[in-house]
């Protein structure tokens, strides 16, 4: 199995010759020049993982190539070889931006540790470099707050297979918190301090997908200006999310698949087989059954990645975590403050269906903050879609719009010190406010 691309520069054929020999036979790709020239106008076609390069050539010297290579592929690593060590040499090399530097004459087995223990410095060096670019530290506690039975089934069974590698699938309605279980389950396994990579499955276009996942060289396609590390990459020795997996294309079920299979894959654009270990997590807010039935979701890729069904039950399905829920979310948000909980609102609360679920409750939780200035949580400072909610079987009236727009304007008057401010929370301007403060007479 291919490991890495590596870039040698040297004007002595015989040293080529051995190096050239030496990384084949550890699995690398090798290309060697003895024109300087040549190396570096390869470098514009080809990404180069690592590049080892001799100082004392003519015309063109080291730190000349060096200098040349960092300003074509910034993302090589730059090992510089010299007859001529010194540690002169090895700062100005390191100032121009050489990983490093060694000294000939070298033996095979000498020149393959330091590639090796170069080409892992690499590695993880970009890996770094594409979480900066792909993912955005989350220090927000997995911690699933219930009080419900089915819920507390649910953990205990994340509990009992999250040290296992047994792929898991999540169910339940948008906004239910699959995402928190997944990072939950991360956080119980051996694999707690290594990479958890989310993937939104359905906001990836399908022609990026297959890049997206694997990464891709320099050239691929149009517009891949540089090599690129996929998901899968970065989530090597971790566990990888796939959010709404229902919505991967099947083209790239197909392709997926094979990497669920065997574990390898290759960036596109390039024949190197890389390997990757990763607990696979998804997550889905459709109907498993009706998404095979309809042939959204291939049956091969399905059960590889459903070893274990997990369900999260909507809110209006464990209303007795409402409260918790509440608890929670202000103190999150409001760590300095107590507050005061009128005993209306937590009925209003309990009465609604939130068909956003957790996420939707947890903005309301936030609105009720900004709202509350005496530190009291009044059922006025409710939004107007709650305010009117009634169980279907109970509703004698249906508000019409203009009504609606009426009574959210007066709650707002309410509790705003001014019309300046008013204006602000109901997101129009302060003439239109006027304007309709005189049509509903408030």
């Amino acid at each position: 199995m291919n490991k890495g691309r590596i870039l040698v520069i040297d004007d002595e054929p015989n040293i080529l010759k051995m190096i050239e020999l030496s990384l084949s036979s550890a699995g690398y790709i090798p290309e060697v020049y003895l024109n300087a020239e040549d190396g570096i106008n390869r470098a514009k076609e080809v990404f180069f993982d690592l590049s080892f390069v001799d100082l004392k050539m003519q015309p063109i010297n080291g730190i000349q190539v060096l200098e040349a290579l960092k300003k074509i592929s910034p993302d090589t690593t730059i090992v510089l070889m010299t007859a001529y060590g010194s540690i002169e040499t090895a700062v100005e090399a390191i100032k121009k931006g050489a990983y490093d530097y060694i000294t000939k004459p070298f033996t095979h087995k000498e020149f393959l540790h330091i590639v090796d223990r170069v080409f892992e410095h690499h590695k993880m060096s970009r890996k770094i470099e594409g979480f900066k670019s792909y993912l955005e530290e989350d220090y927000e506690s997995n911690e699933i707050i219930t009080n419900t039975e089915s819920v507390k089934e649910t953990l205990k069974i994340a509990q009992e297979v999250a040290d296992s590698d047994i792929p898991i699938l999540i169910e339940g309605e948008s906004g239910t918190g699959k995402e928190i279980l997944a990072k939950y389950i991360h956080s119980k396994s051996s694999r707690r301090s290594n990479p958890f990579v989310a993937v939104n499955c359905s906001a990836i276009p399908e022609n990026l997908f297959e890049s997206e996942m694997f990464g891709h060289v320099k050239g691929a396609f149009t517009n891949a200006l540089k090599d690129r590390i996929g998901r899968i990459e970065f989530a090597d020795t971790g566990t990888l999310f796939f959010d709404e997996v229902g919505d991967i294309p099947k083209l790239m079920q197909v392709k997926l698949l094979r990497f669920l299979q065997s574990m390898e894959y290759e960036r596109v654009g390039e024949s190197i087989t890389r390997k990757a270990d990763v607990r696979i997590i998804s997550a889905t807010n459709k109907k498993v059954d009706e998404e095979l039935k309809s042939g959204n979701l291939r049956e091969d890729f399905y059960y590889r990645i459903a070893g274990v069904k997990l369900y999260l039950p909507p809110l209006r399905e464990r209303k007795g975590d409402i409260p918790l829920l509440l608890n929670y979310f202000l103190k999150k948000y409001s760590k300095s403050k107590e507050y005061k909980i009128n005993n209306e609102l937590i009925d209003y609360l309990v009465e609604y269906d939130w068909p956003g679920n957790i996420r939707e409750f947890e903005t309301l939780v936030k609105r009720l903050i900004v709202f509350a200035k005496d530190n009291v949580l009044r059922i006025e400072y409710l939004p107007v879609e709650i305010l009117n909610f009634i169980p279907q079987k109970q509703k004698k009236e249906i508000l019409t719009i203009e009504e609606l727009e009426k009574q959210h304007i007066k709650d707002v008057l309410k509790i705003a010190s001014s019309m300046k401010e008013a204006a602000q929370i109901l997101g129009i301007s302060e003439t239109t406010l006027w304007r309709k403060k005189k049509l509903y007479n408030l």
